[in-house]
């Protein structure tokens, strides 16, 4: 890979670190524009990675439309092959997914760790702002708490209306996990935003105008929705390191407080020849000249990340 390739745009940026009760959140950084890709494999911390049957349980916060719902949910439900039509074209949604299982057959790995399978569990309502329009880290754990609390990862989803905190100033998602008293367990959990109308220049790029950096026309997003396209990429980025690193000892490189993970390494590239400012060389959608990478259930097309191969050392893209 060139030396101007391996300058990436951080837009989607770092993911930070955050400690609060049993968790461990990670958020993104936005403040810088780019960011040195590692040149040695993510190291292992000899913790337990997330393995066999997990469900995923959604829980929407907030006025999401229905068509924003099914969006997120075919994300989810594209993830294993035997979840969608044998016919799907490549590149595929299971196809990227695959490139986190390197990471569960390195020898560095818990010998325990088997194949990660995950599923599409439950769906939670919130839509009267139970906790308000204003969440703290508290209480998006709370929120996450709804959820299953073993074998499982519990999304929690803030409409476009929601203010979080950091979200925007630094970060536009976190993954981490909390302890259940009444399991005597830790579930994992993950958090994004719609950031579509409080900053899809920085949590949305890039189907958005960035505010940083190398200024280039923004792509056509792939389900027409520039915000939940865009949480689409943020889930992806943290559904990789909630898996990876799941409870703060797993896969990353650099101070814990700052982690690189499996995606976070490689923000901002999409496609092979990506630099600042360009996403890489993607499909498009002949019909509407939407940008994507990777096909999914019900026909639906997505922009998801590259992952860090531990074999190679570098971003490994879908096209």
């Amino acid at each position: 890979m060139s030396s101007s390739s391996s300058l990436i745009l951080l837009l989607n940026a770092l993911l930070l670190v955050s400690f609060f009760q049993f968790s461990v959140g990670t958020g993104r950084k936005l403040n810088e524009l780019v960011q040195e890709q590692p040149s040695v494999p993510l190291k292992y911390h000899k913790g337990a990675l997330l393995s066999g049957k997990i469900s995923v349980n959604l829980i929407w916060y907030g006025n999401f439309k229905p068509a924003q719902k099914a969006i997120i949910s075919d994300f989810f439900n594209s993830i294993h092959s035997n979840t969608v039509s044998k016919t799907l074209n490549e590149p595929s949604v299971s196809t990227w997914w695959k490139k986190t299982e390197k990471y569960y057959h390195l020898p560095t790995s818990a010998k325990k760790s088997s194949t990660l399978v995950l599923k599409l569990g439950r769906q939670i309502f919130d839509e009267k702002y139970s906790l308000g329009k204003s969440l703290s880290n508290k209480k998006i754990v709370r929120l996450a708490s709804r959820g299953e609390q073993s074998n499982a990862i519990n999304v929690v989803l803030t409409s476009a209306d929601v203010a979080v905190d950091g979200f925007c100033s630094s970060r536009c998602g976190t993954h981490g996990s909390s302890y259940s008293a009444s399991k005597k367990t830790k579930f994992a959990y993950i958090w994004v935003g719609n950031s579509e109308t409080q900053c899809p220049g920085q949590c949305a790029w890039p189907f958005h105008q960035p505010i940083y950096g190398p200024q280039g026309s923004p792509l056509v997003a792939p389900n027409n929705d520039v915000g939940v396209d865009g949480m689409v990429i943020n889930l992806a980025t943290l559904l990789a390191g909630t898996a990876t690193n799941p409870f703060g000892n797993g896969y990353y490189q650099g101070p814990a407080e700052a982690p690189l993970e499996v995606s976070s390494a490689c923000t901002g590239i999409y496609g092979t020849g990506a630099y600042p400012g360009y996403a890489g060389n993607l499909l498009i959608d002949s019909s509407t000249g939407a940008s994507y990478n990777a096909n999914g259930a019900n026909g639906r097309k997505f922009l998801l990340p590259a992952l860090f191969d531990p074999a190679t050392s570098t971003c490994s893209t879908l096209v």
